[in-house]
């Protein structure tokens, strides 16, 4: 298991750029680019966490799929080694397609190779269980509608979130024998996410487009499919919605500076004060004819006050910068990981130092040599 994470390290080694939201997704980014300080800027910034909740979901649907099909594959292989004599053609295709490449990483094209080929055996598996289904089901399965999303709302309040362990090692507390995860458990996930994210008035309902809406109401409750396609258009429709309005936000927050907007805020009241308090020194020495000497301990207010304000235009702690440090909430402090990141960080965090001590000694100069009066 060593090769996939030797990857993922030399990546971050050669990559000298900002990270894509398809490697922040997939867990291919380290703070403070990475995914939990993604959904922690989708909750709290952007509010909608839900779609971001909803793709994850859906990542953890098609894992549970994937797990389930390994896992059958590898008994019936166990069990039926001519797999070619099985009583279902196509199922033997579908799981001859699901191969199990050890620890080699997985690329974009095998892993749409292996989700076509899972949702073609769960399909096949429908397609096999349906007049079983229909023999002792006479009534329209939407008649149940309301009594499932009862019962997928309640399980759901317990669910723990986020959860940011990989996704590939899914497994659930399944009793059917040989496997971790039981065919019904797939079910289960696909009208969790109907009934939390999908269906109009949920409990976490996002926004759709009608059609394909519809096209996963039609799949899930009509057809009775749970394959991971049903939620395909779904789940790139989500992904561009984020890429395109949540993610430049996030690169620009986290990637550009170190503070989350209440401490931007707070260092802006901050700094006007001691601005306010360092010009109102200034004057009243110049009124009293302070001498020069006494007048550079203005130094201390102009310094504070610059600095501060130097922080709410940069969104950059300096000297939490210079240590390598991200706020990702209210006075919580996470170390910065992602190498092109700190280099960008402390790269901007230099010329922020070098900005706030101009300022600081401009105002004093200018204090320091006008002319004292006296009344």
């Amino acid at each position: 298991m060593s090769s996939p994470s030797v990857s993922v390290s030399e990546e971050l080694s050669q990559r000298n750029r900002l990270p894509t939201l398809l490697e922040v997704l997939g867990r291919r980014t380290l703070a403070p680019t990475d995914l939990f300080s993604f959904y922690i800027y989708m909750r709290d910034q952007q509010r909608s966490v839900d779609y971001l909740d909803f793709w994850l979901d859906v990542s953890q649907h098609m894992s549970l799929c994937r797990h389930y099909v390994r896992e059958l594959r590898r008994s019936m292989l166990l069990e039926t080694p001519e797999l070619e004599k099985a009583p279902s053609k196509r199922t033997s295709e579908a799981l001859d397609n699901f191969r199990m490449d050890g620890d080699s990483p997985p690329t974009s094209e095998k892993l749409e190779s292996q989700d076509r080929a899972v949702s073609d055996y769960l399909r096949s598996q429908n397609g096999s269980g349906k007049n079983e289904k229909a023999g002792h089901n006479n009534h329209s399965p939407r008649g149940s509608l309301g009594s499932r999303h009862s019962e997928i709302k309640a399980a759901s309040l317990d669910r723990p979130r986020p959860s940011f362990k990989n996704s590939d090692d899914t497994q659930t507390n399944s009793n059917s024998p040989g496997h971790t995860v039981a065919r019904a458990d797939i079910r289960a996930s696909a009208e969790k996410i109907l009934y939390t994210f999908v269906l109009p008035g949920s409990e976490r309902e996002i926004v759709l487009p009608e059609l394909i809406l519809n096209r996963i109401i039609h799949a899930i409750e009509e057809e009775g499919r749970d394959d991971p396609e049903v939620f395909n258009d779904a789940k790139e429709y989500v992904f561009q919605a984020m890429e395109r309005d949540a993610f430049p936000g996030f690169l620009q927050a986290k990637a550009l500076g170190n503070l989350v907007p209440l401490s931007v805020l707070l260092r802006l009241g901050l700094g006007l004060a001691c601005l306010f308090a360092g010009l109102w020194g200034g004057y009243y020495m110049i009124l009293t004819n302070k001498s020069r000497a006494t007048r550079c301990w203005l130094i201390i207010p102009y310094l504070l006050g610059s600095h501060l304000l130097v922080a709410y235009q940069y969104k950059m702690d300096v000297f939490m910068a210079f240590f390598s440090y991200s706020e990702y909430t209210f006075m919580n402090w996470s170390k910065i990981r992602e190498p092109y990141v700190r280099k960008l960080i402390m790269k901007r965090a230099w010329m922020a130092f070098v900005l706030f001590h101009v300022v600081a000694l401009l105002l004093l100069v200018l204090f320091i040599f006008v002319p004292g009066t006296n009344f």
